[in-house]
C-alpha cells in the first residue's frame, strides 16, 4: 500500500501509464492479471495507483504490452521502486498536508518545472524571511513552531534548484515584484535574492508586466512538472482555498500548458524582467533613505 494509506502521485503516475500502454496493446483487464499471474482487482489498483506495483510486475506488464523503449521501461521501474514517496520530505510528513507532500514529490521528480505566480513569491525562491512573514500573515493562525517547520522545508524544495536537478522557470505578475506584502526591508532582500537566484544556469525568471492587460489576472497560482528530456506537462498543480490540487488529465495539461506558453509570450524577456527588478529595488531604497 502507498505510503499513507492512499495513492501517491508516483502510484498514480505509474498506474497511469500502465493504463494507457494496456489500452494501446488493446489488452483488458482480465488478460493484463493473466500476465503477472494475480487477478484483475489488482490490475484495477495497479492502474488507479492504490496498490504499489513491483518492478518485476511492471516489466513483464511492459513486455506485453510491446514497450521497448528503454527509457520508458526506466522510468516506470524507477517509478516502481520509489513509489511509496520516500524521500527527504518524510521526516517533516506529520506536519505536512498529503497534498503539499504530492507538491514535494512531483518537485522532487521533475527534470523540468514551470510556475506561474500572481500573488507571491514562489516557494522555490522564497528567503526565509519572506516565507516566514507569508506563513505569519495567513487568515489561519499557525503556531510558530509549525512555521519554523515550514520554512525548512521550503528551504529543502529550493535544494532542488540549487544542485541543478531540475530546470525552473517561473513567470510572476509585476504586482510580485511592485507592490511589498511583507515588510519593505523583507521584500527587498526578497527581490536581491531572486535577482541572485536568476543568474544559474538552469533558473528563468520571467515578469508578466501590467501592459499585458487582463492576461495576469486570468488564471490563479499554478505549476507544471516534466518528468523526460523534453519539457512536456506531466502533471500540474493548483494552488486554492483547501489546499493544493493535482491535475493529470489530458485536457488538463493541454489547457495549462498553453495557458503557460501564452504568459511566456506575453513577459518580458528574462534581462528585461532582471532590469525591472533592479529598477523596483533601487527605488524602494532610495523612498527608505
Amino acid at each position: 500500500m502507498p505510503a499513507g494509506g492512499r495513492p501517491t502521485v508516483r502510484s498514480r503516475r505509474l498506474g497511469t501509464a500502465l493504463r494507457q500502454y494496456r489500452h494501446a496493446a488493446k489488452f483488458d483487464q482480465p488478460q493484463a492479471a493473466e500476465v503477472i499471474a494475480a487477478s484483475q482487482a489488482r490490475i484495477s489498483r495497479l492502474e488507479s495507483g492504490h496498490v504499489t506495483a513491483r518492478v518485476i510486475e511492471v516489466r513483464l506488464l511492459l513486455d506485453a504490452y510491446g514497450v521497448d523503449d528503454p527509457e520508458v521501461r526506466v522510468k516506470l521501474e524507477e517509478l516502481a521502486k520509489h513509489s511509496k514517496g520516500r524521500g527527504w520530505w518524510l521526516e517533516h510528513a506529520a506536519h505536512l498536508r498529503p497534498d503539499y507532500l504530492d507538491h514535494i514529490a512531483l518537485e522532487d521528480d521533475a527534470t523540468y518545472i514551470r510556475e506561474w505566480q500572481p500573488a507571491l513569491v514562489p516557494g522555490l525562491l522564497q528567503t526565509p524571511s519572506y516565507a516566514e512573514a507569508i506563513a505569519n500573515g495567513s487568515p489561519n493562525y499557525i503556531a510558530p513552531e509549525r512555521v519554523a517547520q515550514l520554512v525548512k522545508v521550503r528551504e529543502g524544495r529550493q535544494g532542488k534548484i540549487e544542485e541543478g536537478g531540475a530546470t525552473y522557470s517561473t513567470i510572476l505578475w509585476e504586482s510580485v515584484i511592485a507592490y511589498p506584502l511583507v515588510g519593505v526591508d523583507i521584500h527587498q532582500e526578497q527581490l536581491a535574492a531572486i535577482l541572485e537566484v536568476g543568474k544559474r544556469k538552469n533558473v528563468t525568471v520571467q515578469v508578466l508586466p501590467f501592459s499585458a492587460g487582463v492576461l495576469g489576472a486570468a488564471t490563479s497560482a499554478f505549476s507544471t512538472f516534466s518528468f523526460d528530456s523534453e519539457p512536456t506537462t506531466d502533471a500540474v498543480t493548483l494552488e486554492n482555498l483547501r489546499g493544493t490540487s493535482v491535475l493529470e488529465g489530458p485536457e488538463d495539461l493541454a489547457a495549462y500548458a498553453n495557458m503557460y506558453d501564452q504568459l511566456r509570450s506575453s513577459a518580458l524577456a528574462p534581462e528585461a524582467s532582471a532590469k525591472l527588478i533592479r529598477g523596483v529595488l533601487r527605488s524602494l531604497k532610495e523612498n527608505a533613505s
